[in-house]
């Protein structure tokens, strides 16, 4: 068939204008959406693994980042995919991802758990490409940071210096010794002073979460209030089940 031919045939002019249309549309995505730059929420979704052309990105408090390198993840298919295309900040730290939970909407969290969004951020600048911000909860339409992502900074700033606090705190006293077997369970023990189970009254404060952690004690501290006794062990144990 020639040219000529082709060119007159209403069905062969519709196949080239769509081939064409295709073409212009690949051309336009590629070339206009992926510099570094300013995105908003319809332009990052573009990128969410499904298409081979097109590179993966994922955002977190609004920075934008290319995770192409971790297709085996972030692809379609791959563990991770439900971050790609999107800023699921919250999902970093709540482990909800679906739903509502993959939202940037942060508020709610302790600082510690803030901190931990933003140490996920300080992450991807390390392992991966820095392509641009998102346009919405943490940057404005000029790139400028908001009153969110500030907020975001000084309570992730006040949860840093709690658990330092608490590392400090916990660092004057005696950690029980421990080891555990698939044969013989769980044992924890003190060279000098008898096991107790104590509450972190910071983690509590600032999670809502009872974490507990084993201290030895001597005889002299064993009656403050909040200390526990292992279930099933003898008030002056020295070594306890678990």
């Amino acid at each position: 068939m020639s040219f000529k031919t082709l060119a007159t045939s209403p069905v062969s002019l519709i196949t080239l204008l769509v081939l064409f249309f295709a073409f212009f549309l690949s051309f336009f995505i590629k070339s206009n959406h992926t510099p570094q730059g300013l995105f908003n929420a319809q332009k990052l979704a573009l990128f969410n693994g499904t298409n081979e052309g097109l590179p993966i990105l994922l955002g977190i408090l609004g920075s934008v980042f290319d995770v192409t390198n971790g297709k085996s993840h972030y692809g379609a298919g791959g563990g991770y995919n439900h971050f790609a295309g999107r800023d699921a900040s919250r999902a970093f730290v709540s482990g909800n991802f679906t739903g509502d939970g993959l939202t940037d909407n942060l508020r709610g969290l302790s600082s510690t758990e803030v901190k931990s969004v933003v140490d996920w951020r300080d992450f991807y600048h390390k392992r991966y490409k820095y392509v641009g911000k998102l346009v919405g909860r943490y940057y404005d339409s000029q790139g400028n940071p908001t009153k969110h992502l500030k907020g975001v900074e000084a309570k992730a700033a006040k949860g840093a210096q709690l658990l330092e606090k608490q590392k400090i705190e916990e660092a004057k006293q005696t950690t029980c010794n421990s080891r555990w077997s698939q044969d013989e369970g769980g044992e924890v023990w003190c060279e000098d002073g008898y096991p107790r189970l104590v509450q972190r009254p910071t983690e509590i404060a600032l999670t809502g979460k009872m974490s507990k952690r084993c201290v030895c004690f001597n005889d002299s501290q064993l009656d403050q209030p909040g200390l526990e006794v292992y279930e099933g062990c003898d008030f002056h144990a020295k070594k306890c089940r678990v």
